[in-house]
């Protein structure tokens, strides 16, 4: 039964990675606009904000790297509306495959696209002056958090995916995903922000995950705030994954 599943996610993967290698510019696209946010904070803005000795390109590319697979998971609401209004599940309702092969093959689509939309960014920040003391087991642990965060948008992007009526009503729910780092210790340290915007910033998921990310770029004692971001990744990814397959049971019922 394992190896029927993973062989049809394999086949199935193959197809939705086809269809993103025939139009490069989604990643393209995913990249440009935290490409662009990161020019605009550098240039324009970073020498307004004190960040102690850390460069302002240093401290803020981990804000700039969770907003990017924000923008990239729109993507994989949108190829997933596609395939419903097209009536490609429906075939593959006919078909002897694994059932949840079909959404796990967009899942890791959207992990693939959304890791080489990672790359374009950080490629960019290195030209920018971006650099980092990190080894190798700090880079590893900082890959797999954005992987573990990846999955977690993802399935979260499944959801309106599969109820969505329209294109602009499955992509929509990134926006405010997009705009939760600004929110946060992405770009501006959460001492100088107004009370309550200062509360909901130290506890919701970006800040945790922010901080994570920089200390481990930096080589800087991690804390707790590891395990917060690690809390916040599963639950909000076991969460996501059981409203996903409730719904995608509803519409294939």
């Amino acid at each position: 039964m394992a190896t029927h599943f993973l062989g049809d996610t394999a086949a199935l993967t193959g197809r939705t990675l086809r269809h993103v290698t025939r139009s490069p510019d989604t990643i393209i696209t995913t990249a440009v606009m935290p490409i662009a946010m990161m020019l605009m904070f550098v240039y324009v803005f970073g020498g307004a904000i004190d960040t102690g000795s850390v460069s302002y390109v240093n401290y803020m590319l981990p804000g700039i790297l969770l907003i990017t697979i924000a923008s990239g998971i729109a993507y994989t609401a949108f190829r997933l509306f596609t395939d419903m209004q097209g009536g490609i599940f429906e075939r593959f309702q006919s078909m002897p495959i694994a059932r949840s092969g079909v959404l796990w093959a967009h899942v890791l689509t959207s992990l693939v696209a959304n890791v080489l939309s990672l790359v374009v960014v950080v490629g960019v920040a290195l030209l920018m002056g971006f650099r980092s003391g990190a080894g190798v087991g700090a880079w590893l642990a900082v890959a797999g958090i954005l992987i573990l965060f990846t999955l977690a948008l993802t399935w979260i992007a499944v959801i309106p995916g599969l109820s969505a009526t329209s294109v602009e009503g499955a992509s929509a729910f990134s926006y405010p995903l997009i705009f939760l780092p600004f929110l946060s210790s992405a770009f501006v340290p959460t001492d100088t922000m107004p009370g309550p915007v200062r509360w909901f910033a130290e506890h919701q998921p970006v800040t945790s995950i922010v901080n994570t990310i920089r200390d481990l770029l930096t080589g800087q004692p991690v804390g707790n705030d590891v395990w917060t971001a690690l809390a916040w990744c599963v639950g909000i990814l076991v969460v996501a994954y059981a409203f996903a397959m409730a719904t995608y049971r509803r519409k294939i019922s």
